[in-house]
Parts: C-alpha cells; sequence; structure tokens
C-alpha cells in the first residue's frame, strides 16, 4: 500500500509542481506525519523531493529533473495520451487513472477531447454492455453466440468467430468467422439482437480485404432535396457530392449500387426526395411506393 502510495504523491508532484503536506495528508487520507514519512522514503530512494517552510512552503520537486533523460518527443507525448484517451472512453480497462499517471509523468496537459456512448438516442439500450463483451472475445479470442437479423428481416442464432469491430460510414460492424455460412462475414451490430460470450476458444485469422473485385455495381445515382432538409443532406452525404442550387435546393450526385438497400433508404426521405436519374431507379421507387400504398390504403 505504501509503495503504491509513494508513486501516486510523486504523479502528484509532477502533475502540480508542488503541494503542502497537509493538502497531501487529506488527497491520500492519511496523517501529515505519514506523508513526511512518505517524502523521507522517495529522497532516499534518489527522487529530487524537498520541503521548504514559510507562507508559500511546501513540497516540490526540482524541476526537470526526472525527465531530462527521456526519448519521448513532446508531439509523441501528446500523441500517447491522446491514444489512451481514446482508448479510455472506449473501454473500462483503460481506468482514468492510467491517464493522469502519465499526463503527469510527461508533465503535458491534454485536453479531454474525445467522449463515446454507443446506446442510441432517446432510449435506454444495452449497446454499451454489447460492446464491451464483443470487444472481450475479440481480446481474448473466445467464441460469441449471436441472434442476428439479416437484411431481409430474418433473425437465426450463429456461433462467430470475433475478430475485429470495424466502424465504416456512420455504422458499426462486427467482422468475424461465421460458423453456420463458414466464411468470414460482416455483421452490422446494430442488428445483433441477443449475445453471449462463450467459453470455447478459437484460433485467431486474418479477416481478408473487402474489395469489390468487378463484381459490385455502381449507378451514378442523382437525388434534389428541398432546402428544408439540408441538416440531412449534410448529415448523410459527404460534401464534395453536394451541389448547393440558387433556389435553395440540393443535388447530391453519387455513386450507389441499386439494390434493396438503397430503395428503403431513398424511400425514407419520403415526399422530400426527387430521382433525377437513373432511369430504372426512378421506376423501382415508384412501384416500391404503389406497393406501400396499395398494401395501406383503407
Amino acid at each position: 500500500m505504501q509503495e503504491s502510495r509513494l508513486f501516486k504523491i510523486l504523479y502528484y508532484l509532477l502533475d502540480k509542481g508542488s503541494a503542502t503536506a497537509a493538502e497531501l495528508a487529506e488527497r491520500f487520507e492519511v496523517s501529515v506525519r505519514t506523508i513526511y514519512r512518505d517524502i523521507d522514503a522517495l529522497s532516499s530512494a534518489g527522487i529530487p523531493v524537498y520541503t521548504e517552510a514559510g507562507r508559500n512552503g511546501g513540497i516540490h520537486l526540482l524541476n526537470d529533473s526526472i525527465l531530462d533523460k527521456t526519448i519521448i518527443s513532446e508531439p509523441e507525448k501528446q500523441e500517447i495520451l491522446s491514444a489512451l484517451q481514446g482508448l479510455s472512453v472506449m473501454s473500462n480497462e483503460y481506468k482514468k487513472d492510467t491517464f493522469e499517471k502519465l499526463s503527469a509523468l510527461f508533465q503535458v496537459s491534454s485536453v479531454n477531447w474525445l467522449e463515446v456512448d454507443f446506446s442510441r438516442w432517446g432510449i435506454p439500450s444495452q449497446d454499451n454492455q454489447k460492446f464491451e463483451t464483443i470487444k472481450t472475445a475479440i481480446l481474448h479470442n473466445r467464441c460469441l453466440k449471436i441472434f442476428y437479423a439479416n437484411s431481409s428481416g430474418k433473425a437465426d442464432e450463429r456461433v462467430v468467430q470475433p475478430l475485429k469491430l470495424f466502424y465504416k460510414s456512420e455504422d458499426w460492424y462486427l467482422k468475424a468467422y461465421c460458423r453456420f455460412k463458414q466464411d468470414f462475414r460482416l455483421f452490422k451490430l446494430n442488428r445483433i439482437l441477443k449475445w453471449e460470450l462463450l467459453e470455447e476458444p478459437f484460433e485467431p485469422m486474418i479477416f481478408p480485404e473487402v474489395t469489390d473485385n468487378g463484381q459490385q455495381i455502381y449507378d451514378q445515382v442523382t437525388l434534389r432535396f428541398p432546402k428544408e432538409i439540408a441538416y440531412r443532406v449534410y448529415d448523410e452525404f459527404d460534401v464534395t457530392q453536394i451541389k448547393s442550387e440558387k433556389n435553395g435546393t440540393f443535388t447530391v450526385t453519387a455513386n450507389m449500387t441499386v439494390d434493396d438497400w438503397l430503395i428503403g433508404y431513398l424511400l425514407s426521405f419520403g415526399t422530400q426526395i426527387e430521382i433525377m436519374k437513373p432511369m430504372h431507379l426512378k421506376k423501382r421507387i415508384s412501384a416500391k411506393a404503389k406497393e406501400i400504398y396499395e398494401k395501406h390504403k383503407t
């Protein structure tokens, strides 16, 4: 316990520059007398710590005496702290104490620049727990049992070997080997309805690179949106794909695969979208809209 407290006192002094014995005693919940014994122990270990009496006195470290020999540059220190902070908000394994200790050790102040919450707006969910469970399975090479809803809405049970979490175009995916399909698959995290961490281990594999290989067919799609939904246009399309017209409307041109997913996505804009081209996409949207109308008309 004393050894842990000695390190904490050292980190605190590195961060603050100096402190009073009373301040340290209150922070570490020991007596002032114990703090002075700890300072003596640090000094005996070769740490250049000293006490100064008087109104502005206290316990100090000699300036720059510890880190002069470090081989880590200032930009590298910032990169390490930023990376650690990014890990800390996405995992409970990287505690705040670790970040504070390194920040003090490097004598670098790092801005709290990132916050991550995987739960969806407006509703309580288990998304954070799901992320943590999947992360544990990946780090410890343990199989996962998941109940997954595919793109057609059918849900079934799978046992997968999770390899990597993957973020692409506003969504999180799991790269894994699927025992049922006997192949590598991408699973969208929001479609994993249930999950269970299994005890069964597996040998990690490399997920193959995803390429088009000439099989993916793209159409140049041109869409027009009214100014009232500018927020969504800028949310969902890259600025290089957007052209602002003089009348306030927006024209979006993008290469897209015309499939069932795209039809459903474009229909989500309701009447606030006009498909300019290609013509076969206009026809498919019209046919699907008519099908929806026929199904719901009274």
